[in-house]
């Protein structure tokens, strides 16, 4: 997988700045990272530069009122 940081926050610098207990407890925490700081506030230039659950709520807006007519 490709991603592009451009702030310069990696995955790989938030597990080097953490000291995990267990391998478990290391996926778990990089997993919840990536998930609440990358998917949820980047923004996307092929979701209109808006964040995944942005573009998703929209998306869904528009779904429900195509229904709707």
């Amino acid at each position: 997988m490709s991603c592009t940081y451009s702030d310069g926050h990696r995955p790989i610098e938030y597990a080097h700045r953490h000291a995990f207990r267990t391998r478990t407890e290391a996926r778990i925490k990089i997993a919840t990272w990536i998930t609440d700081f990358y998917n949820a506030r980047r923004l996307h230039s092929v979701c209109g530069f808006k964040s995944p659950i942005d573009y998703e709520r929209d998306y869904r807006a528009t779904l429900a009122e195509g229904l709707a007519a």
